[in-house]
Formats: C-alpha cells, structure tokens, sequence
C-alpha cells in the first residue's frame, strides 16, 4: 500500500488508492517473491501475514525496515476500493464464498490496468499541446471507464492486453506532440532502453521518451527531464536529486517512491514528495 504523501487535488482523485474502502486486496490478491523487495513468498490467494483483520497493514509505519519495500511502492490506482465497493458491492472476500473471493482476486488486477490507463488518459486531456487528439482520448476515457464498471464476469473475460496496446498508441501520439514543442532540438528517443547505472549527471534530457526504460540505480541528479516521456520507465534506486522533472509525462507516485530525491527535485504537481526522500541538496 502507498505511502502517505502530499498532491495536488484534480480530476484524477477517485485514481488515488483509499485504502480504508478496499478489503486490503494488493496484501491478498497478488503474488509475492522472496527479494530485495519483499521478506517472504505470499501466493496468490494468500493473505500475507501483517494483513490484520481490519484490512489495514500492521506493520504499514514499519514496512522498509522490515523488508518489504515493494510494499511502499506499490499503487492500485484506487482499484481496491472500486473492486470491493463498487464491483462487489462492499462484500468482504472474507464473508462471501470461495468462488466469490476467488473472483474478486482475479479482477482485481484487471481494473488497476483499466485504472492506469485512465491515469494517463486523463493526464493527457490537461496538456494543452494534445488538443488536436482530445476528442480522440475523450472517446478511449470514456470507453475504459466502462470497461472498469463492468462486472465481474465482464472484467474477467476482458482482454486488457489490446486495449493496453490500444490505449498505448494514442499515449505515443500525445507524448510526441507534447516532445516536439519542447524547443530541445532533435529529442532523444530511448524507449526501452538499458540504463541501469548509467552516469547521467546533469544530462538534458528535454522531451526525451524514455517509456519503458530501465533507469534503476541511474545517476540522474541535477539532470533536466522537462517533459520527458516517463510511461513505464523503470526508477527503482534511481538518484533524482536536484532533477528537474517539471511537466514530465506521464510519472506516476510509484516511480517516485520507488527512486531517491531530495527537496531540490522539482516534480510535476500531479504527483506528491514521498515522505522517504531527505534534503541533500
């Protein structure tokens, strides 16, 4: 589950997890593997061990010290509480049937990706430079926050995999009209590149698309991410100190929480300071 961090409220609110209306299905739903991210294996099903009664975590303040880091950066986009209160209608998987609990862990994952992409769809309607594919995204918003309010057989049988890829190639079409007004000269294109590592100190990274890159570890303090493309970069352990990622596409809590920074990395606002990060600058 998130930590507890500070944004500014918009449109995206009901995408924020609200942990007190979900039946704690991120510590149930999911698998979990023995690693640097997490102390033990939990499949899924499996209730992990620190999920108390109330489906609140008992060791959520103590959760880095006790190895379960992935924890701390793990969102659902506010699914949990849409699944257990809108899809079963405030069912408790504890008091309903197997078959029903059952049903439930298998949506649930289903509408965090429905509850991503409607992130970034709804990201894309404030940017001003994508207003020439705004009725376009208006259609895919519109079309994906059906698909979520569907029930649970509806959700189940729904191949998130094309509509992914669907919602994919319009966010592509966005993120090039926001890169090219940029002013950066000839944009960076490292989708999907391997930078672990990498010593990117002070780099210019304007209106780079570094979708899907791995980023973990990198060196990226001081460097300029002014409307860089984001989507699905890899930032665990990666340094953003004194970055400047204002107007960055695409960024989501969880990459944050997932790197390092300080109170001299600028963030776009749609996104709070993890409360992890310490003043080194």
């Amino acid at each position: 589950m998130p930590e507890e961090v500070s944004a500014s409220p918009g449109p995206r609110d009901e995408l924020r997890a609200d942990c007190g209306q979900c039946f704690g299905l991120c510590c149930v739903a999911l698998p979990f593997s023995r690693s640097a991210d997490f102390a033990i294996d939990t499949a899924a099903g499996e209730p992990c061990p620190n999920l108390r009664g109330d489906s609140r975590c008992g060791i959520h303040t103590r959760l880095r010290q006790k190895g379960f880091t992935g924890c701390t950066v793990y969102d659902c986009f506010g699914a949990g509480q849409h699944v257990s209160q809108v899809t079963f209608h405030g069912v408790d998987w504890r008091s309903g049937s197997e078959e029903q609990a059952r049903l439930m862990f298998d949506v649930f994952p289903v509408v965090r990706h429905l509850h991503e992409m409607l992130w970034y769809l709804n990201e894309a309607l404030t940017l001003p430079a994508t207003r020439p594919v705004h009725a376009d995204v208006r259609r895919l918003l519109s079309a994906t926050e059906r698909l979520a309010g569907g029930t649970p057989q509806e959700l189940t049988a729904l191949d998130v995999g094309a509509h992914r890829q669907k919602t994919g190639e319009l966010l592509l079409k966005v993120s090039e009209l926001v890169r090219a007004g940029t002013g950066a000269g000839r944009r960076k294109d490292r989708r999907g590149a391997d930078l672990m590592g990498a010593r990117l100190k002070g780099a210019d990274l304007r209106g780079a698309s570094l979708r899907g890159a791995l980023l973990i570890a990198a060196d990226l303090t001081g460097a300029d991410l002014r409307c860089a493309d984001l989507l699905g970069a890899d930032l665990r352990d990666t340094d953003l100190t004194d970055a400047d990622l204002t107007g960055a596409l695409f960024l989501t809590q969880p990459q944050l929480d997932a790197a390092r920074g300080g109170a001299g990395t600028r963030l776009p606002d749609s996104v709070g300071r993890p409360g992890h990060w310490t003043d080194r600058s």
